[in-house]
């Protein structure tokens, strides 16, 4: 697998006029068995692309959810190096990308050579830094190119159409649209509109690139935002893994029934 498996299931999703559906997930959350089951049921549920995120004490931007979910993950002793041995497990078996979602010193201490070596060991597709801007991030980006991983770069409601367009073009084919000022899981305060019509103009500026839109996407908002490249839904899923663990649910089948939902709401509104 490598970055050219993302372009392919972007393209293959356009042909049939649906958004990619992405899910985020902390690795390791609760357990490292429960977490690589609980990809296999998102897989197995219609996920297009799994992000999955390395657990950090210091996160940024993420909101109470998240922050359960990584402070489970940490509690349990979960390691990068058990992150990328659930990915290369659930690889061994799945087709869908998975995206890695993390912060510059996890990278850094890990080493950035290393680092892309064992993304490329473990089929990852696709890098996240979420506190590692263009252009800072260029060199550890043509890195990940060269080994065939999309870094992904990120894109705000705040970010000038000037930066815009000078990160648009040295990104690569994916970039993330953070569609409000706001942490993660919080409720989606700008209209549907607002992050359509910043879709369109970053789409009119690069119109070969694929654009992910993120924070605040829910069951009861992903309809109203579907005519976009792909949209990742995060909180709620890590808030759904809280309520299981903590009413002695199985994680794994309850994430699968709410991804199984998610993607219902999507191919309804295309007529499938």
């Amino acid at each position: 697998m490598s970055s050219d498996t993302l372009k392919q299931k972007f393209s293959e999703l356009k042909k049939e006029g649906l958004p990619a559906l992405l899910t985020y997930t902390v690795g390791g959350d609760p357990s490292k068995d429960i977490s690589l089951e609980i990809f296999k049921s998102i897989a197995e549920s219609g996920a297009d692309i799994i992000e999955c995120g390395l657990g950090h004490s210091a996160n940024i931007g993420d909101g109470a959810a998240i922050q359960d979910s990584t402070y489970r993950a940490l509690s349990n002793g979960i390691q990068t190096d058990d992150v990328f041995s659930i990915i290369k497990s659930f690889k061994n078996e799945y087709s869908q990308d998975v995206i890695i979602m993390t912060y510059q010193n996890k990278i850094m201490s890990y080493g950035e050579k290393n680092f892309i070596e064992k993304c490329v060991a473990s089929n990852v597709s696709g890098i996240i830094c979420v506190d590692y801007p263009w252009p800072t991030n260029m060199s550890f980006a043509d890195e990940c190119k060269k080994n065939n991983i999309t870094f992904i770069q990120l894109l705000s409601p705040t970010t000038s159409e000037e930066r815009l367009k000078l990160i648009l073009d040295d990104s690569h084919d994916v970039c993330y649209y953070i569609s409000q000022l706001s942490t993660t899981g919080s409720k989606l305060k700008v209209s549907s509109e607002e992050i359509l019509n910043k879709f369109n103009l970053m789409k009119s500026i690069a119109p070969e690139k694929n654009f992910i839109i993120g924070f605040g996407i829910t069951l009861d908002t992903i309809q109203s935002i579907k005519d976009v490249d792909a949209i990742v839904v995060g909180s709620a899923l890590c808030k759904e893994i809280s309520r299981s663990v903590n009413e002695s649910q199985n994680p794994a089948t309850n994430i699968g029934n709410m991804v199984k939902q998610l993607k219902e709401k999507l191919t309804a509104l295309i007529g499938f």
